[in-house]
Order: C-alpha cells, then structure tokens, then sequence
C-alpha cells in the first residue's frame, strides 16, 4: 500500500514514521520515500484507514485530507517527530 502525506522533510521524518508503522502493524515492510512524501506499508488494504490515523496522529496526514487549523497541527506535531526521528538515529 502506497500513501502520499504530507510534511515529510528528512531523514528524521522517515526514522519516526518507519518505527512506529513497524511498531503499531507488526512488520518490518515500512519504506518512506522523503522527496516523494510516499510512506510503503506492506499489509492488508483494509487496514488503509488505521495507518492513514497512525501518520495523522505523527503529524503527516494524507495529502489533501486536513485543511486549515486541522493542517497547522499536523504541521506542528511533525515538526515533534521529526525532531524525536533525529534523536533516535
């Protein structure tokens, strides 16, 4: 499963969306292409939703899902994650 979000900037930005998705759905499949803004999660297609809350929740919602206030908290809580992505490395 392919998902474009938004606000990936680095390395640190995939270093936390690769460990919680492999966390949270039990897998070790998680790519995160950066320039892109894809997130690859090898898992059932019924589970599109539960991962699209999970990235939502870090701060990279799908693209074109948040709007407005809804989309400067994602911004703020990615800004959070990306920095703990660094931190971890």
């Amino acid at each position: 499963m392919n998902i474009t979000v938004e606000n990936i900037k680095c390395g640190g930005c995939a270093g936390t969306i690769t460990k919680k998705l492999n966390a949270e759905f039990n897998t070790d499949s998680v790519k995160v292409e950066v320039e892109q803004g894809m997130v690859t999660i090898n898992i059932e297609d019924n589970k599109r939703d539960e991962v699209t809350k999970v990235l939502l929740g870090l701060g990279y919602p799908e693209t074109d899902s948040v709007h407005g206030l809804s989309s400067a908290k994602a911004k703020a809580k990615s800004f959070v994650s990306c920095a703990i992505g660094k931190m971890d490395k």
